[in-house]
């Protein structure tokens, strides 16, 4: 990967185990939660009775740097290497994420592995240490006590466990917050392990003794139990790997025995990925994708229903927090259903329990199911309140995503399960969708549009999309009237639509206007043919046109962009040339944005500078260009 990272993921997890480094060199600066909040984990490497930091903030330890001589990511891991006093040490930090073992997407353990060897011919004793702090656990440990154990797992693994002594169990739900209940474990095999106190917190670490010869090699696991995941719809649930009645322990005796197999998975897939991306979109395209991966899945909790069915919910990173939206799983969406559409269909599951209870008054759907991680119902907009609804934009959302699914699976049982509330959902875009009124939309920080183009051009794919899907379910009389319908709004679009340039409009009713028409995408991806060939050719060299350094802005009154929505935009391209002449921008703002910060989706295209929505799921939109290069949701697609 040639593209410098913004922030380098260490540990990705699920929302609240998600541990970052903000800063080029390892021991420049603390470890951070990804909202940028100190959760402090440190590395030191004692070698021949010299003391060196490599991890965590090497001047707040009072401790000579050891040189960092490169950083590499790849898709579950972060690799460093450093070298002092003739020792090159090697960390990995790896969370094996792989997308089609959901015990894997869920079990809540990263690694650390360390090498050490020899630079200078000699022969060198090292001490590693690895230490974490309680504020993995709580975020007021003065309050709540502190308790810390040895937990022995295997007769040769064991680890240090450190929580609260009360443990306020789903106790509060929030945006940029840790958690404050589940205990934290840290295991090596072999290695020294003990509790002590660093600049006034408690520790709990981690020491191994290696030499340059044989014994080189030291494994060093993080894990977190969080009791319960999530509060849905008054009830706890817990996280999917407990669904077998393990236990954490056993999850981490499972992670010991398994690391070299999955160490081989996980290469396996980055190579993967690289070389489809890569074919896909280019080297820079695939760099995007590489370091989108681990914070997309991570940005997610995965757990069970009590009907023992998947739910897959996101939290609205510096956003609000909301669990859930359904405006985040659209955008997130690409990613799933190249590698599971299991996971796509537990992105919905929440908002289609929720709408299709009482407690929801509307015929559309709603934008979310709560603040994370507590979903009892919609957080936005004050609960089911008017205000900023967002009618047509989440009918679309729901509607395109399960057609996407459909096609992709090549089977409508999930949209069967639902009918209902699809059939609505698309009866209120027939009658809504094609000339919006005044309307928030997932772009909610640029306000309220009426007679957006954009979103009518939602409606209109969602409709065609459903049509395919009602084709597939034999249930032809719907399919034909969506299918018309679809068509006649896409004959009003083109001709109310166009400026003078070829272009297309913001909305409908201002002529020069322009905006990026991302929902478009779905007409290439899904093969709709509602637009004609080459409709989008001029709004794409307009694209190129009007760009600023970073990017193409999202809509004509402001300097400010979303990087998954210029991919959308990106994938209609009917060259190479013009998709990479407007994605290249977003890798240049990515590696030179001083907002080191995991991947931003909002910024600004002039100045590169984030503006909100670091961490945020939205990055699976990345993805999009290689859902369209594999054709997964292309109609009468039978490979899946």
């Amino acid at each position: 990967m040639k593209l410098r990272p913004p922030a380098y993921p260490l540990i990705t997890v699920d929302p609240y185990f998600n541990i970052w480094s903000m800063k080029d060199n390892l021991a420049e600066d603390d470890t951070r939660l990804w909202s940028g909040d100190r959760v402090m984990l440190l590395g030191r490497a004692k070698i021949d009775g010299e003391k060196y930091a490599f991890m965590g903030s090497a001047e707040e330890m009072k401790l000579p740097q050891m040189k960092q001589i490169s950083v590499e990511v790849t898709t579950f891991t972060t690799k460093y290497v450093f070298e002092a006093a003739g020792v090159k040490l090697s960390v990995d930090f790896t969370t094996p994420l792989l997308p089609d073992d959901l015990n894997l997407v869920s079990r809540p353990v990263s690694y650390i592995n360390t090498t050490v060897s020899s630079v200078d011919g000699k022969d060198h004793t090292v001490i590693l240490e690895i230490k974490a702090s309680e504020e993995f656990c709580m975020e007021n440990y003065e309050d709540l006590g502190v308790t810390v154990e040895t937990v022995k797992i295997t007769d040769t693994v064991s680890a240090m466990k450190l929580g609260g002594i009360e443990q306020a169990v789903l106790g509060k739900s929030g945006d940029g917050i840790g958690i404050d209940w589940g205990y934290l474990y840290l295991a090596a095999e072999n290695g020294e392990l003990s509790e002590d106190e660093e600049f006034k917190r408690v520790c709990v670490s981690a020491r191994k003794t290696l030499d340059t010869n044989k014994n080189n090699q030291s494994l060093f696991v993080l894990a977190y139990d969080d009791i319960k995941s999530l509060v849905y719809f008054g009830e706890q649930l817990d996280a999917y790997w407990k669904a077998q009645g393990r236990t954490i322990e056993q999850e981490i005796e499972a992670a010991f025995c398994e690391y070299t197999t999955l160490i081989s998975r996980t290469e396996e897939f980055h190579k993967k990925l690289v070389s489809d991306a890569t074919a896909a979109g280019g080297e820079k395209y695939s760099d995007l994708l590489v370091l989108a991966f681990r914070q997309v899945i991570a940005a997610h909790k995965l757990v069970l229903d009590k009907e023992g069915k998947v739910l897959f919910v996101s939290k609205e990173c510096f956003s609000n927090g909301c669990a859930a939206t359904a405006d985040v799983s659209y955008p997130s969406i690409p990613m799933l259903l190249v590698y599971n559409t299991e996971l796509a269909k537990g992105l919905m599951r929440p908002i289609l329990r929720y709408a299709g209870s009482k407690a929801w008054p509307y015929p559309f759907a709603p934008h979310d199911v709560g603040r994370y991680p507590i979903l009892n119902g919609q957080a936005y907009s004050r609960g089911t309140k008017p205000g900023w609804q967002m009618p047509v934009e989440e009918c679309g959302n729901m509607l395109l995503m399960a057609a996407a699914t459909a096609l992709a699976e090549q089977k409508t049982d999930f949209v069967e399960e639902h009918k209902a509330l699809f059939d609505l959902w698309a009866e209120y875009l027939l009658e809504n969708g094609l000339d919006p009124t005044s309307q928030v939309t997932s772009d909610d920080f640029a306000g309220h549009v009426a007679h957006n183009c954009n979103l009518s051009m939602k409606a209109i794919m969602a409709l065609g999309a459903y049509s395919e899907v009602c084709n597939m379910m034999s249930c032809q009389e719907a399919a034909q009237k969506y299918r018309k319908a679809a068509e006649e709004m896409t004959e009003y679009w083109m001709n109310n639509s166009k400026n003078a340039d070829g272009s297309y409009r913001l909305a409908f009713d201002r002529e020069g206007s322009y905006s990026l028409k991302y929902n478009a995408v779905w007409n290439k991806v899904m093969g709709l043919e509602l637009l004609p060939k080459d409709a989008m050719e001029p709004e794409i060299k307009s694209y190129i046109k009007r760009q600023n350094p970073y990017g193409m802005p999202l809509i004509d009154n402001s300097d400010f962009t979303n990087s998954g929505w210029i991919i959308w935009s990106a994938t209609m391209a009917s060259s190479q040339a013009d998709f990479e002449a407007l994605i290249n921008p977003v890798w240049t703002c990515f590696s030179i944005s001083p907002s080191r910060v995991p991947l931003p989706d909002w910024y600004s295209s002039i100045t590169s500078i984030k503006l909100a929505g670091q961490n945020r799921t939205v990055q699976g939109a990345l993805f999009m260009k290689l859902l369209d290069y594999k054709k997964i949701c292309f109609r009468g697609n039978k490979n899946g």
